[in-house]
């Protein structure tokens, strides 16, 4: 860059300067305090000074009874989300396109994308007003057909379920405005050639709605496996107790009790580091899958 366009552009380096020196102080300089995981840390020694044990904190870690709970915890219930994230918002899609009343299916796409924008803490204190066994909507509705009061949220055998649910109606309404942008880039031919075959409208969704939406499916299907270690810590930390820990404790909410509530620093950041490790795997293989099915390109 020569003087006279870094002249002219040196508002907009100025501009760009705070939003830089932020990201390297929150994003980058943190990277630092991974050594924790590899040292025996104490607060009054510091990181620096605190003791190096090689791989003790790893070892000890994959003795704990609880780490593999919590493994199977995020593993089962990240992929019920994403297969459900899938699901849902392209069924959804389907029927939406077969709506001809357009002010009526802006209501739905409106109403239906709201969840969307509210944050867990704010949907936590819904889903606990309308699943509480005493007086939530669910077990009065229940009760209407003689069926008892169920702890949705304290209970390990419904726990699980709930999370993916309430995860479903949250963002399925984002998800399914994608699906409807890729269903107005198929051509309106190749509908009117089924109907001169004699397609009705199902052999259409089957033959020509699907496979026309299948590029997005495979790309946004494809790239969701980057969330396998990642269940949703701000959902389940606020809707989950200890009663469903056997259930509903993940990865994140674990490390999180783990580094800030037992001051188990040096432990949390060796399960943060090793979770990072495999996250980064997963999305590089993530994008080449959706680059090898999709032709998807970062750039």
């Amino acid at each position: 860059m020569n003087s006279k366009r870094f002249g002219r552009e040196f508002p907009l380096h100025l501009m760009v300067l705070p939003s830089f020196i932020l990201v390297l102080i929150f994003s980058y300089g943190p990277i630092l305090g991974l050594i924790i995981a590899f040292k025996k840390y104490s607060l009054v020694k510091g990181i620096f000074g605190s003791k190096w044990n090689g791989f003790e904190n790893y070892t000890y870690l994959f003795q704990m009874p609880d780490i593999w709970i919590v493994i199977r915890n995020t593993v089962y219930i990240a992929i019920l989300k994403i297969l459900a994230g899938l699901i849902v918002p392209i069924t959804v899609a389907l029927l939406l396109n077969e709506i001809r009343m357009e002010r009526f299916k802006r209501w739905i796409q409106t109403m239906i994308y709201l969840p969307h924008f509210l944050s867990w803490i704010i949907l936590g204190g819904i889903l606990i007003d309308i699943l509480s066994p005493s007086s939530g909507i669910v077990n009065q509705l229940l009760g209407v057909f003689g069926i008892d009061p169920i702890f949705f949220l304290g209970s390990n055998h419904w726990f699980a379920n709930v999370m993916v649910t309430s995860d479903v109606w949250k963002e399925f309404g984002f998800s399914t405005i994608v699906y409807l942008a890729a269903l107005t880039g198929i051509n309106p031919s190749l509908y009117e050639a089924a109907v001169i075959d004699g397609a009705n409208r199902w052999k259409q969704t089957m033959n020509v709605t699907l496979p026309g939406m299948a590029p997005i499916i495979v790309l946004l299907g494809t790239l969701s496996l980057a969330n396998v270690l990642n269940a949703g810590f701000d959902q389940i930390y606020n809707l989950y107790s200890p009663q469903v820990y056997e259930s509903g404790d993940i990865i994140d909410t674990w490390v999180y009790r783990l580094g800030i509530q037992q001051a188990q620093y040096s432990l949390a950041t060796a399960v943060g580091l090793l979770k990072s490790f495999v996250s980064v795997i997963l999305i590089s293989s993530s994008y080449y899958l959706a680059y090898k099915w999709a032709n998807y390109r970062i750039f």
